[in-house]
């Protein structure tokens, strides 16, 4: 039986001019192919990622993430950016000492020397190129030690989400999370690119000119500097305060933008049939809003200082030009003295300036920095054990021992469950929503740990084996499925990705998908729109349980597997799980009873206990709780039939 585009590798090309309606074009058209074979035929060999994942993270998780321990990973580059800074801060204050010299022994009437003015004109054009080709290794090697560091930091953060438990993914908004992958990153990025290297250069620069001003004239310089130091600390303490404040309302407030534009874009279908566009503008205008008054607060402190310190920067100079001038007349000062210390001054005066706005720079990355930091510091829930051990080959027994569990530890919701799986045994649990029927398969997979009692699987404790052999043995089948981008057969081989044809074509028959993959333009190597949007519900759980049953696993779990199928789907569905389920232990999370019937034996569970334990036959008999849902199931079924007559 053929399959679409057949069962080839590669990316197969589609019948010109007959597009299937609803599914995406995934070949490459025939006069861009020439193009296509060209390029691959230059394509170097790429080696496997050496790439080692460690549940529990590496050495260095423990240290506190700073912006230090991000640079020094990169030494020679560190380095190397430290030489050309100091380099560019005395190069490029070369200039007013120059001019000194020239008015006081070039251009001075007494004593007139043309060769000291060019001496000091060849200095001059030097220093500035020496400076200008600094400046130019400074951007090369601070772009190249931020791109590392950032590559660095992005792997970090998504290796650190892998970790977390999914407790941490239903608290946190998938918003605020893209937030620190997305925006918190790219303003660190900026810091190191240029804000670090400008705060560096700035910074040296003012001690560079300020050695200078004590050796042209100590009396001038002190005066100065005590004159104009102390305001500008006050000044500075008050903005690093208010700057801290404001930055952290900012970083807060494009999280929240981001999260609720996410939910708005993945909630869309919703949103429209329920006509809550208008409703939804308005809110997220104000969260928008709120964005926008912590922007506001920023802008006005920053109108603050900036100004404030230019005005004890002219008031400095006005003072300096009055001293200066008395001093000259004096006599205890040369005219070139004066140029000199004023040009420095005003140079002095600069740097201030520049370090206001790359100050900005800075707090809002070091606003990313603690969000960052934040997130690496929160814990799993659900650890792997420091001595946890491989879990060997397992039959498949799974035994509740007096298990008690809340998502809130104040607020239990399954309580004292002890019960026995058979390996190979089907059993099904049922019973009203929010029973704890999810809930206990989830314990089962160890997405949670019990807060109270163990879950055993072939007499393991499951929190003494590693995530890994453990889940290696298990398969899930989600009520919702999830399809990730490419093909159909990317997400079936999901987790057998070195899968043959031949395996993937046997999942495929087996849950009754060949169908499906014969009206497909490609067959399995169809592309799918992002989390299968161009398939219906029905066709995505086929994918999910084709993809558990190419995983082989000894222990399968189906929550709600069938929920979301029509009828027609739904008896392919139960062929197929007669089959999918032959020789394992499977535990069947059921709101149909036609599901649960097949199961060996039936858990009926309420607010967290197990009511009732048997067979379908064994539970209708006993007259109790499964008995009342069969008899209002049977009456439903009874009311569809006679519809359709």
């Amino acid at each position: 039986m053929a399959f679409g585009g057949g069962w080839g590798g590669g990316v197969g090309v589609g019948p010109p001019g007959a597009p299937v309606a609803g599914l995406p074009f995934g070949g490459i058209p025939s006069e861009l192919q020439a193009g296509v074979d060209h390029l691959l035929a230059d394509e170097p060999e790429h080696a496997e990622p050496d790439v080692v994942f460690s549940q529990n993270g590496s050495e260095d998780d423990g240290h506190q993430l700073t912006l230090w321990r991000l640079l020094v990973r990169y030494p020679r580059m560190l380095a190397s950016a430290s030489v050309v800074i100091v380099l560019m801060s005395v190069t490029l204050q070369a200039g007013p000492l120059l001019t000194q010299i020239v008015t006081d022994h070039g251009l001075n009437p007494h004593h007139y020397h043309f060769s000291v003015v060019v001496w000091a004109a060849l200095a001059y054009l030097a220093s500035t190129v020496i400076g200008a080709l600094a400046q130019r290794r400074q951007v090369e090697v601070t772009g190249r030690l931020a791109a590392g560091v950032m590559n660095d930091l992005r792997i970090k953060i998504f290796t650190h989400l892998q970790r977390l438990s999914l407790d941490y993914f239903t608290a946190e908004k998938a918003g605020v999370i893209m937030t620190r992958m997305t925006s918190d990153i790219e303003n660190l990025q900026q810091l190191l690119q240029d804000g670090l290297a400008q705060f560096a250069i700035q910074g040296l620069t003012m001690v560079v000119i300020t050695v200078v001003m004590l050796v042209l004239n100590v009396k001038l310089a002190l005066i100065t500097l005590f004159l104009v130091i102390p305001i500008l600390t006050l000044m500075s303490l008050w903005f690093q305060h208010r700057s801290v404040v404001g930055y952290d309302k900012v970083r807060d407030g494009i999280a929240n933008v981001m999260a609720d534009l996410s939910e708005s874009l993945h909630g869309v279908r919703i949103v429209t049939a329920h006509n809550r566009q208008r409703r939804n503008v308005v809110h997220h205008r104000n969260v928008v809003g709120e964005y926008r008054d912590a922007n506001n607060y920023t802008a006005h402190i920053n109108a603050v200082y900036g100004p404030g310190t230019q005005l004890v920067g002219i008031l400095g100079q006005a003072a300096l030009l009055a001293i200066g001038g008395v001093m000259v007349a004096q006599g205890s000062l040369t005219i070139g003295d004066l140029f000199a210390f004023f040009l420095y001054l005003n140079r002095f005066f600069a740097p201030i300036q520049l370090l206001v706005q790359q100050y900005n720079t800075y707090q809002q990355g070091q606003a990313s920095v603690l969000k960052l930091r934040t997130l690496l510091e929160t814990e799993p829930d659900v650890k792997e054990a420091p001595d946890a051990s491989e879990l060997p080959a397992i039959a498949g027994e799974i035994v509740f021992d007096n298990v008690a569990f809340g998502y809130d530890p104040a607020i239990p919701v399954v309580h004292d469950v002890s019960l026995r799986i058979a390996p190979g045994e089907t059993v099904a649990f049922v019973g009203p929503t929010g029973a704890g029927k999810s809930t206990l398969a989830k314990l089962i997979v160890r997405f949670y740990d019990p807060t109270e009692g163990r879950v055993l699987i072939d007499g393991h404790d499951i929190s003494t084996v590693t995530f890994s052999s453990l889940r290696r043995q298990l398969g899930v089948v989600p009520q919702e499925p999830f399809l990730f981008a490419g093909t159909v057969r990317d997400n079936i081989s999901f987790a057998h990705p070195d899968a043959s044809d031949a395996e993937v074509e046997e999942a495929v028959r087996t849950v009754g998908l060949a169908e499906l993959m014969e009206r497909m333009p490609q067959g399995v190597d169809t592309v799918v729109h992002e989390r299968g949007q161009s398939l219906s519900s029905g066709e995505r759980q086929l994918i999910a349980l084709a993809r558990a049953f190419l995983a082989h696993p000894r222990v399968l779990v189906l929550d709600e597997a069938t929920s979301n199928l029509d009828l027609q789907s739904e008896t392919k569905i139960e062929a197929a799980l007669d089959i999918l389920l032959e020789a394992r232990t499977a535990v069947l999370i059921a709101h149909r009873l036609s599901t649960a019937m097949k199961a060996d034996r039936i858990v009926v569970v309420d607010e967290g206990r197990i009511i009732e334990l048997g067979s379908h036959d064994e539970l209708v008999a006993a007259g109790g709780r499964y008995a009342e849902m069969y008899a209002t199931w049977s009456r439903q079924v009874d009311v569809a039939s006679e519809s359709h007559r």
